[in-house]
């Protein structure tokens, strides 16, 4: 990844869903139970998973229906989320080689860190679970800043908690918004493409500095 002397990267940031851990198990097991307490039929795990990093209301909506009552969409939303937080760390874990790939970023004295629009009540207790919330350099969730991603004020939160300027950080995403918001922050930009993207999608209209297929060649860029 080329830089300039004076701006080497020295902080990774991750978004959490669909690139630093695979919680696409868990979120569609919740949507399976919510799905048989409304009687709605369960959908296909590989129809849920490309929706995942967009959150809860497109996940119900996917499920329910794009024409939902505002109040009924708001209740789904609701026990939906209760249902996920009681399931939270079922099945959720790190995606293949992030483990190798974040021990070598401390070894490197590389700090990383996660911007996710999930809310704190839910990243918090998974970065827990699975061991990752004292190591990393900053965590800000949707409830962190008053503006979420794309805005690049969660983006600038992050810097100033991992002690980093924009231009040394690389931000790493497997949504639009993701690109957007590091893009928006000075920030290089990576593509996960192992992560939750539609098929639909045109990841080449998001104008990332790059795209990777795994988590290894993260490490490979830096």
């Amino acid at each position: 990844m080329t830089s300039s002397p004076q701006h080497k990267i020295n902080t990774v940031l991750f978004d959490l869903d669909g690139t630093l851990i695979d919680t696409a198990p868990d979120m569609a097991a919740a949507l399976d139970i919510l799905c048989d307490e409304e009687n709605q039929t369960r959908l296909a795990f590989n129809k849920v998973r490309p929706f995942v990093s967009n959150g809860s209301v497109a996940l119900v909506k996917l499920a329910f229906g794009d024409a939902l009552d505002a109040a009924i969409l708001d209740r789904l939303k609701t026990r939906y989320l209760e249902i996920y937080q009681d399931h939270l760390t079922v099945h959720s874990q790190l995606f293949d080689e992030m483990s190798t790939l974040l021990i070598q970023l401390e070894k490197n004295n590389i700090k990383w860190g996660v911007v996710t629009n999930k809310p704190g009540w839910l990243t918090e207790p998974l970065m827990e679970s699975l061991g990752l919330h004292q190591r990393a350099a900053c965590i800000v969730s949707s409830d962190s800043t008053q503006n979420r991603k794309p805005h690049p004020e969660p983006m600038y939160y992050a810097c100033e908690l991992a002690d980093s300027k924009p231009d040394e950080c690389v931000y790493i995403g497997d949504a639009q918004r993701d690109i957007e918001a590091g893009q928006n922050a000075g920030m290089k930009t990576i593509i996960a493409a192992y992560g939750y993207i539609s098929e639909t999608e045109n990841i080449d209209n998001w104008h990332a500095d790059y795209c990777i297929q795994s988590p290894s060649q993260i490490f490979e860029l830096l």
